[in-house]
């Protein structure tokens, strides 16, 4: 496994994290705990040592799960997780953005995770009237000074309309972005990466196998019908559209002898603002294909350096 320092914070990330989505039971699967324990000790084993989750993951539900598979690990683990919202049911929110809300949102976040303190606690994809709220990073200042979280971060919403979150970031204490970045989606480097790099902030890139397109698993003519799984939501057309893209960039981007996901990783990783990616997984066998990524040397010709080391 490969570290980077993750910006301005003093924590050191493996270059490939796990995200918990899933454990949420949003994506065509339910987890039991002995299933998670599994996958994350697997992950650890492999040098795996940031796992990212979320509050409306299910009603607290990922990170329940989270904390008990890493319990008996706790301190090997860099932990991440969200607030500003409220799991009602499947593929539904109700956002809570106050001061008072997200205290409370804290201390139940705390619990699921059976923990002291969360390492990276992230506003969760809030426009930015609710971002721009001096009475919510006070209180999470205080969290910080209490001991409860460690660092601060900002898990921006997809469109990147604006950068005004990225801008602010350091204003309010936030040392760490999280995007939406992967092959099929480049709109952070035109505006977000570049202040990312320009403010010293760490980048975690989510969805970077875009939901599985591009784990080379789905060809033209594949269909999404689970219920459950939050890829049904989408157009067919729009998908179907997606998945011949997909096809096209497997012909004439990925190098022959090497699996699509696992260039697709080494793809983010490439760019020089991004520090960590954090792929959901289903089973112990993708979690060892995301960290074979962490040595494979790819060259992007717009970015044109190794996946390894960098502070």
């Amino acid at each position: 496994m490969k570290y980077r320092r993750l910006g301005r914070t003093n924590l050191t990330v493996s270059v490939i994290g796990i995200g918990t989505w899933q454990f949420g039971g949003e994506w065509g699967k339910s987890f039991e705990i002995s299933e998670a324990t599994r996958l994350l000790e697997r992950a650890r084993e492999l040098g795996v040592n940031l796992v990212d989750t979320a509050e409306c993951y299910g009603d607290h539900l990922s990170e329940h799960l989270v904390g008990e598979a890493i319990r008996s690990h706790r301190d090997e683990w860099i932990v991440a997780t969200k607030f500003g919202h409220r799991f009602i049911g499947n593929f539904e929110r109700e956002q809570r953005w106050s001061a008072l809300e997200v205290r409370q949102q804290l201390e139940e976040s705390l619990k699921a995770l059976n923990v002291d303190t969360i390492d990276l606690y992230q506003f969760h994809s809030g426009a930015d009237e609710v971002f721009d709220n001096d009475e919510l990073w006070t209180m999470l200042d205080r969290q910080v000074v209490a001991g409860k979280v460690r660092h601060l971060g900002i898990s921006i919403t997809s469109g990147y309309e604006t950068p005004h979150q990225v801008e602010r970031a350091t204003t309010v204490g936030a040392g760490v972005i999280q995007a939406v970045y992967n092959r099929l989606d480049r709109r952070p480097e035109a505006d977000v990466f570049p202040l990312c790099r320009a403010h010293n902030l760490g980048v975690l890139a989510r969805v970077p196998l875009a939901s599985g397109f591009l784990t080379g698993k789905y060809r033209p003519g594949s269909v999404f019908t689970a219920r459950d799984d939050v890829r049904s939501l989408k157009d067919a057309e729009s998908t179907q559209a997606r998945l011949r893209q997909v096809e096209e960039i497997r012909q004439l981007e990925v190098p022959e002898g090497i699996e699509m996901a696992q260039w697709a990783l080494a793809w983010c990783l490439q760019h020089p603002a991004v520090t960590c990616v954090i792929p959901g997984c289903k089973s112990v066998a993708q979690i060892e294909s995301n960290s074979r990524t962490a040595d494979l040397e790819l060259v992007r010709e717009d970015h044109p350096q190794a996946v390894g080391d960098r502070t």
